[in-house]
């Protein structure tokens, strides 16, 4: 079987394949399960923005399993709770082709109708509940505010922009190329531009916003909200989600300053991290899991995946993320 690891720590800068190392290792047995324990298959795998975070020493193990959260079918069991078939979420899975895990580490997924494994990776996976998470419930929205997206085509920018049009709000999406702006007006934003070839920030987005922003969701960082911050309204606020923008920068010195910050001041705007990892389970995941359900299943929101087939291409699927080569949420298809 195969199985995706770090081969050398990335320190600064982008991630190059000669850091990853695709190797065939043994598979793990039935016999060698535990009380307790459950062998899977992994069908899907999530690649994410995050996992950049954990491939400079801080993280992920030179020679062991990259991890993220997966969809796989269970193939043996030695748990009550688990049987054979079953499809479960691993919040940690491993990238490699079987692994065994404890059951009380994983989740089963119930079978829905029109509810696909590789949903619960997309439309129900960790981006849209981000995006769920941070607009209704720390954005506040009000019906007729206006809200700027960026990087408004990706796993949690598209949800964002469906979300703000369902609640009755203006919605400016940004994205990193021609294509990507049309399929974020396909969703319904009120306007739309290609930050990479609309000229100075600050003016693209007066121009699409006029009156002003109530709402940055920012997914990027940097000179973007820099810019975003200048067009707040008073009592704006921003949504601080991610960093991309500055996830790949070679050294510490190279992190872009934020130079508007006395604008929070002055508008009395604010701004808010989130962070969705202890929420996973509860009552707000539950009535999340229960919206984006209905929501998908009445054709009130889409979801657009960047499918790659195989576990070898797990590695290019990373550099081309970070890249912004990806269009719409990563995954990985793994088996059948």
């Amino acid at each position: 079987m195969l199985r995706v690891s770090l081969k050398e720590y990335v320190k600064g800068g982008f991630a190059k394949l000669s850091n990853f190392s695709v190797d065939k290792v043994d598979a793990p047995k039935a016999s060698q399960l535990k009380a307790g324990q459950v062998l899977v298959h992994p069908l899907y795998i999530s690649v994410d923005p995050h996992q950049r975070g954990y491939m400079d020493g801080n993280g992920y193990k030179l020679g062991e399993p990259i991890t993220n959260y997966l969809v796989a079918r269970v193939s043996a069991s030695s748990s009550d709770q688990l049987h054979d078939g079953d499809i479960i979420i691993d919040g940690s899975g491993k990238w490699q082709s079987a692994y065994i895990t404890d059951a009380q580490n994983v989740t089963k997924v119930p079978v829905q109708e029109g509810i696909s494994p590789r949903d619960h990776l997309g439309v129900l996976g960790v981006t849209s509940f981000t995006a769920y998470y941070g607009f209704v419930i720390k954005g506040h929205p009000r019906k007729g505010e206006t809200i700027l997206v960026s990087s408004a085509s990706g796993g949690v920018g598209q949800i964002v922009v469906q979300l703000a049009k369902l609640y009755g709000l203006r919605v400016i999406g940004m994205a990193g190329s021609d294509d990507k702006v049309e399929f974020v007006k396909q969703l319904g934003a009120d306007a739309a531009f290609n930050y990479k070839t609309c000229g100075d920030l600050n003016e693209a987005i007066s121009k699409a916003a006029p009156q002003g922003l109530d709402m940055y969701f920012d997914n990027v960082g940097g000179p973007v909200l820099d810019a975003a911050i200048l067009n707040l309204k008073n009592n704006g606020r921003v949504i601080a989600c991610g960093i991309t923008s500055q996830k790949n920068v070679k050294s510490h010195g190279d992190i872009y300053g934020i130079k508007n910050m006395f604008q929070l001041i002055s508008k009395e705007a604010s701004i808010v991290g989130i962070n969705v990892s202890s929420h996973f389970g509860g009552k707000l995941h539950e009535e999340f899991i229960r919206q984006l359900t209905n929501l998908f299943q009445s054709n009130q929101v889409q979801f657009k995946l960047h499918e790659l087939d195989g576990l070898e291409s797990a590695p290019q699927a990373l550099i081309d993320l970070y890249e912004g080569k990806n269009f719409g949420k990563s995954i990985i298809k793994v088996s059948d």
